[in-house]
């Protein structure tokens, strides 16, 4: 069977595609056999990006380790308060399908809440959950006081989670491990920085999730987009020499990875 990775939370903007693109293609290159799937079904910003590898690869005449995608077959991309049950049955009839032929399946969520990124919540084995280092994106996970200092209660992204826990256990499947990532980071340690570490500490152990590195800040994240590219793809297409931030930027994947304890998984590059 599969090992499902969901990568999802509620806002937009948090690096999620840039996430899921790396992880699945890392994956690939580590010699596993990976599918995605992305749910935000108008942006697409995965599609596009798996897209814009497969125009880049043809054209360059180049083979790189490649997951590979599926779409939802006529998943209907503007009707969705109407279709939401027949979007979620083509849902569980992808991963099925894909469930024997791969060792992972990647699935990247929209930035906001649909009946679809629910049922993959409640799908996944590992959930990645990409944070900005704000506390406005903190609050997607708690309510917290104005200090920054005492949790009032979870938020509805995390509620939302609880429920996909409940859902796995009623059907006697293994516990959601819940990694959340602090991502996007600045360079400086500020004092909001550090406050946010300790009420993510705090917060882990209340409602169960471990706390990883993602990526920081970079430039080189938007360069890569329209080629399709990873960070891990650069030598391959060319560039003899990297530069410090990028690699940094493959440290902290390398990190990522190692974070996550994915099954079978030996990071090697």
């Amino acid at each position: 069977m599969a090992h499902i990775i969901v990568v999802g939370n509620e806002k937009g903007g948090a690096g999620k595609s840039t996430v899921s693109m790396h992880l699945a293609t890392a994956l690939a290159r580590l010699g596993h056999r990976v599918e995605t799937l992305d749910l935000d079904l108008r942006q697409r910003s995965l599609g596009r990006y798996l897209d814009n590898r497969t125009a880049f690869l043809q054209k360059s005449d180049l083979t790189l380790p490649s997951p590979g995608h599926t779409q939802l077959p006529d998943a209907d991309k503007d009707g969705l308060t109407v279709n939401e049950s027949a979007n979620e049955e083509k849902l569980s009839e992808a991963v099925a399908g894909l469930d024997a032929a791969c060792d992972f399946i990647v699935i990247d969520c929209p930035g906001s809440h649909t009946r679809l990124a629910q049922v993959a919540h409640s799908l996944a084995d590992t959930l990645v959950t990409p944070l900005n280092d704000s506390f406005i994106d903190f609050d997607l996970l708690a309510r917290i006081d104005a200090d920054g200092d005492k949790i009032l209660g979870p938020s509805v992204y995390s509620e939302m989670v609880w429920s996909a826990r409940q859902v796995r256990a009623q059907a006697g499947l293994p516990p959601i491990d819940w990694v959340v990532l602090r991502n996007r980071l600045g360079a400086q340690q500020m004092v909001n920085k550090m406050k946010i570490e300790r009420a993510l500490e705090r917060l882990s152990k209340r409602i169960g999730f471990r706390v990883a590195p993602g990526f920081s800040e970079r430039v080189v994240f938007r360069e890569l987009f329209p080629r399709g590219l990873t960070l891990l793809d650069l030598k391959d297409v060319g560039v003899k020499q990297l530069n410090i931030s990028n690699v940094a930027a493959r440290q902290e994947l390398r990190e990522l990875i190692k974070a996550l304890k994915l099954p079978g998984v030996d990071v090697t590059f």
